[in-house]
């Protein structure tokens, strides 16, 4: 029976971004299914003491555009480390995945969280703007106005709170956050024990 990695995640997230495509290919190779749960990162640092990178000491906040860098590099992954539109409340986005997900299913909603995290790390666009989520979702191949509109519904907010919920009750206080036969790994630098895990 195939394994299932359950990714938690906020689309606005740099280190999301970065091991995204990695776990995509990780999970093909194992034949393991990835369960896509966007969150509200928000909520997630209040509960666990996270802070948001404004509130981050200067070192800090130094340190991590000198990480980014160093994983783009490493993983080849283009990307433009203080896009235009960042901080950006990545609600809007992680329901349009979410919406995805609802009716078109797992891989279409985790192809489109891929696109949307480009669209904000790579081609500088505000992943805020409806407008903007739209677009991507159609050039994705999705009707983006129709999922764009479904993405508003009561159901896909209570599908958000629900995940965040339950990445709460799973300890986590990051993103990313993959968790494999109840095993929590954070960040796409841990995406080697996440593979070794599905084998």
């Amino acid at each position: 029976m195939s394994k299932t990695v359950t990714y938690y995640l906020a689309p606005q997230s740099p280190f999301a971004y970065l091991g995204h495509a990695r776990l995509v290919d990780v999970a093909k190779a194992a034949g393991a299914h990835i369960d896509i749960k966007p969150i509200d990162l928000g909520r997630v640092f209040a509960a666990s003491g996270g802070l948001p990178l404004a509130k981050r000491a200067p070192q800090r906040q130094a340190y991590r555009l000198a990480e980014l860098q160093r994983w783009s590099s490493f993983m080849n992954v283009p990307m433009k480390t203080q896009p235009s539109f960042f901080p950006v409340p990545g609600d809007a986005a992680a329901r349009l995945i979410i919406a995805a997900r609802t009716s078109l299913g797992g891989e279409a909603a985790v192809n489109l969280a891929g696109a949307i995290m480009h669209a904000l790390w790579a081609d500088d666009k505000n992943i805020g703007d409806e407008a903007v989520l739209a677009q991507v979702a159609s050039a994705c191949g999705f009707d983006g106005a129709m999922l764009m509109k479904s993405s508003q519904t009561a159901g896909v907010q209570a599908e958000y709170e629900k995940n965040t919920d339950e990445a709460l009750a799973a300890n986590v206080f990051g993103s990313p956050w993959y968790i494999v036969d109840g095993e929590g790994f954070w960040g796409q630098d841990r995406l080697d024990f996440v593979e070794r895990a599905l084998k």
